[in-house]
């Protein structure tokens, strides 16, 4: 794929939908690559991190593994946290009643998500950056959470937090302090901002 200016290649290195529709949708050239990162071990080794930290930490990680294996191109790594008002964080559920639960725990209180972007070359970081959306969930009756899974269950099983901001995820919420791309998996304008630096973009 060309690059603008002569700029290098840029590989996703994310399976997730929602980031690769992000680029698309904003024009930016690419290909993207699984990590292939077990992120449970990797929370694991990292217990004890701050949300911030730990998606930072995770998004160097994805980064790094794939421009370990691809030499010359612009790597971005990705990843998102959400963490409850108490502190607890909360992972990807497993099961429709591990969802539900993440729901009633959320209904009425204000979370934080955290996302972290992260650009890596030949094998080392060489930009990043991460950003946190306040979300502000309006009280969830029972039954709201029970036609809402109807909905949106399994396709919120890959979503931190039960929801896709960007379709019914977004009944959820009174209000939303923040970037809407941050909430949607990673902070778009300061990636956007690095690539015109590097001529994947114009500038």
């Amino acid at each position: 794929m060309s690059m603008a200016d002569g700029g290098v290649s840029l590989i996703l290195a994310s399976g997730s939908a929602s980031r690769r529709a992000m680029l698309t949708a904003a024009g930016v050239p690419f290909s993207a690559e699984s990590p292939g990162v077990d992120e449970d071990a990797a929370k694991a080794s990292l217990a004890g991190s701050s949300p911030r930290d730990l998606a930072d930490a995770l998004a160097e990680l994805k980064a790094l593994r794939v421009s370990a294996r691809r030499p010359g191109a612009l790597v971005l790594g990705s990843d998102s946290v959400v963490a409850l008002a108490d502190g607890t964080l909360l992972d990807k559920p497993q099961s429709r009643e591990e969802a539900a639960d993440h729901l009633r725990r959320m209904s009425g209180t204000r979370h934080e998500l955290w996302s972290a972007a992260v650009i890596a070359e030949d094998g080392r970081p060489v930009w990043r950056h991460v950003e946190a959306a306040r979300m502000h969930v309006r009280p969830l009756s029972y039954s709201f959470i029970d036609r809402y899974l109807d909905v949106e269950w399994p396709a919120i099983s890959w979503c931190v937090g039960c929801y896709r901001i960007e379709g019914p995820g977004v009944q959820l919420f009174s209000r939303i302090e923040g970037s809407q791309f941050t909430v949607l998996g990673m902070p778009l304008l300061p990636v956007l901002d690095f690539l015109r630096t590097r001529a994947v973009l114009p500038a």
